[in-house]
Parts: structure tokens; C-alpha cells; sequence
């Protein structure tokens, strides 16, 4: 069983944390920013610019989360002191366990928080757009890109984002050959931009008759949803739209009307499409939303300054490309391959436990050491 004083060293040892994290999330020139905001919002005028004072409220409550997390962070650590004194004074052994809990939470807290720090990216604080595609093999890739979808709709559920479906396309006896969401959430993107990449699943085929191991691939594109004010110049006669009758859920008006939208990107060739809204402009906005951000993202990894100049480049869904291997038999286990974190629950993993894979890249990432698949 730990000591007292183990249990003390060990709280100790988060004290270095916990103060270069008031440095790094700037905790006193934030509490100021936070002041001149509340003044600015009492000025004469300040609401007649809605978009101008949406932004001013998106900052605060941004300041304010982060000023309220550091704040939660101090006093679990001030609490966690005075508790491990009093069991001390108590001498009393049945104390330790929860000694020993309140300590882990705290190492926990400063987890997170250290996380909070890696996510700097210019977007890394907005929603993200996920696009899921099916590998070769038919329903077996199919299902597995399904799967897929549910195990990010899980994990997004478990941090309190919200999803929204914007296209499916359904397989041709199960599973999905393609489908689109968008998360909401403060950090959505800077969280889930991980697990862009190749997917790849080792498991015993429902759909084999001889009950044969198969292996299936598919893969996931994360984009951010971009800020209006970025300008992304597209040509109008670059694209061309198509539209269709939609096939998800939506009631009887989304069958009857050709509302759902696809748009090609003729010059490189990218295809985004949305199916889920009420009316054929909505969808087009969305679609026109998710162009933008996939030519955006595409344009900064090829460093290309015009978006005519880009081409659209995509690794293919199979062996050698993957990023993470989910193995249901002979043995069980997820593994990383740009990390080598590996999780042995795989249901667990599979109902959207995916922190720990999410946190080993993006301190791997900070670090400079993840490795190239």
C-alpha cells in the first residue's frame, strides 16, 4: 500500500506543473483581456454590429473557460494538500485510498490541462468536419467505415460536442461507402485532427459464410470548419453541381425533392456533398463549406498560394498507408503506428475511448517524435 509521504512526493512533484501552466495559458493576461472585454460590452453602440459582438462573446467565454479551468486546477491541488495533511494527523491507513484518488486527480487535471496547451494551431479551436470513405472489399469496408462513424459519434457525445450529419452515402447491403458530420465543440478540430489518416480493421467477417479472417480498410479526412473571414477564391466555372433526390433519414419532403447537393471541384477533381438540410441552398452552403475547407487544408500542405495551382492528392485506402491497426482476433488490440500507443479494450476503443491515442500524438506531435506510416 502507498505512504503518506509517498502520496506527498508525489503531490509535490505537480507543483512545477501547476505554475508553468498560469505561464503558459497566461492566466494574468488573460483575467486583464477578460476585463477589457466586459468593458467593451457596456460601450454605447456595441450590439450594432452582431457579428463584431458574436465575436467579442466567442472570445469571452473562451477566456473565461480557460481562467475557470486553472482555477479548478489550483484548488483540487491547494484541497489535495490539506487533505493529505489531515490524514496524516489522523493516522489513520483507511484514509490513504482516497488520499491517493484526490492525488491522481489532480495529476489528472494537470493532464488535461498540459493538453490544452499543444492545442495552438491556428484552427485548432474550431469545429471539425469529418469524411469517412470505405477501402476496397466491398460490404466488409463498408461496414467497417460505418463503424468508424459511430465510434467518433460516440467519443463526441462523451466530451459534450454536438454532431451533425451531413452526408451519407449507404452501402450496397451494409455499412457506408462514404458519409460526412461535422463536431461542434471548443477544440474539436485541434482534438480530432489526429486521426486523420487510414484505418485499418483485422476481424473474423460477419458477412463470411466460412467465417474467415478478413482484413478492411477505410478512411477518415478531418478539416476545420473554417471562419468566415477566410477568403478562398474559387472560380464559379470550376465547379460543377449536380443534384439529387436525398436517401437519408428527413421524412417525406426529403424524398420527394431533388435537394441534396454535390459539388465537383473540377480542376483537382474533389467532390463534397450534403444531403441532411431542408432545402437545396442549406445543402449547397454546406457542401460549398466543406470545398472551401478541403482546398484550404490542401493548399497549406502542398504550400501552394493559389488554389488553381493544388492538386488533389489522396493516399490510397490500403495496406502501408494506415495510421491505426484495430485487431479483433486472433488476439485483441488497437495500436497507434505513429505512436505505438496501444489499447487491448478494443469495444471499449470502439464505443469512442480514444483520449489516450488522441493525447499520445499530440505530445508526440509537440515533441517532434511521432513516426511516419
Amino acid at each position: 500500500m502507498i505512504t503518506i509521504a509517498e502520496l506527498k512526493t508525489q503531490l509535490q512533484g505537480y507543483a512545477t506543473a501547476v505554475s508553468d501552466l498560469r505561464d503558459a495559458l497566461a492566466i494574468e493576461a488573460s483575467e486583464k483581456r477578460v476585463a477589457e472585454l466586459e468593458h467593451r460590452m457596456t460601450m454605447p453602440g456595441f450590439f450594432d454590429d452582431q457579428a463584431a459582438s458574436q465575436k467579442v462573446y466567442a472570445e469571452m467565454s473562451e477566456l473565461k473557460a480557460r481562467l475557470e479551468r486553472y482555477a479548478k486546477l489550483a484548488t483540487q491541488y491547494e484541497e489535495a494538500g490539506l487533505l493529505l495533511d489531515m490524514i496524516e494527523e489522523e493516522n489513520d491507513p483507511a484514509l490513504l485510498p482516497e488520499g491517493e484518488q484526490t492525488v491522481q486527480s489532480v495529476g489528472k487535471a494537470v493532464e488535461e490541462l498540459q493538453l490544452m496547451t499543444m492545442l495552438s494551431g491556428e484552427y485548432d479551436h474550431s469545429n471539425a468536419i469529418l469524411t469517412f470513405h470505405a477501402g476496397t472489399g466491398g460490404t466488409e469496408a463498408q461496414d467497417w467505415a460505418e463503424m468508424l462513424m459511430r465510434m467518433y459519434s460516440r467519443w463526441a457525445a462523451a466530451h459534450g460536442f454536438a454532431v451533425e450529419v451531413l452526408d451519407v452515402l449507404d452501402g450496397d447491403e451494409a455499412g457506408i461507402k462514404s458519409a460526412s458530420m461535422m463536431v461542434k465543440g471548443q477544440n474539436a478540430y485541434g482534438l480530432l485532427k489526429s486521426e486523420h489518416g487510414v484505418h485499418r480493421l483485422v476481424r473474423i467477417s460477419p458477412f463470411d459464410a466460412n467465417a474467415r479472417r478478413q482484413t478492411s480498410f477505410a478512411s477518415l479526412e478531418v478539416m476545420p470548419e473554417l471562419d468566415e473571414n477566410i477568403q478562398i477564391d474559387i472560380r464559379p466555372e470550376d465547379i460543377e453541381m449536380q443534384v439529387y433526390r436525398s436517401s437519408g433519414a428527413g421524412g417525406q419532403h426529403i424524398n420527394k425533392t431533388s435537394s441534396a447537393v454535390r459539388l465537383i471541384h473540377k480542376p483537382t477533381g474533389i467532390v463534397t456533398s450534403c444531403q441532411t438540410q431542408r432545402s437545396q441552398l442549406q445543402n449547397r452552403e454546406y457542401a460549398m463549406q466543406m470545398l472551401k475547407a478541403k482546398l484550404y487544408q490542401i493548399a497549406l500542405q502542398q504550400h501552394k498560394d493559389k488554389i488553381e495551382d493544388i492538386k488533389g492528392v489522396q493516399n490510397e485506402i490500403a495496406w502501408g498507408h494506415q495510421i491505426r491497426s484495430y485487431v479483433f482476433m486472433p488476439y485483441t488490440l488497437v495500436k497507434d503506428h505513429r505512436t505505438s500507443y496501444e489499447n487491448g479494450n478494443v469495444q471499449a476503443v470502439m464505443d469512442g475511448d480514444l483520449d489516450g491515442f488522441i493525447y499520445a500524438f499530440l505530445k508526440a506531435s509537440s515533441r517532434g517524435e511521432l513516426t511516419e506510416v
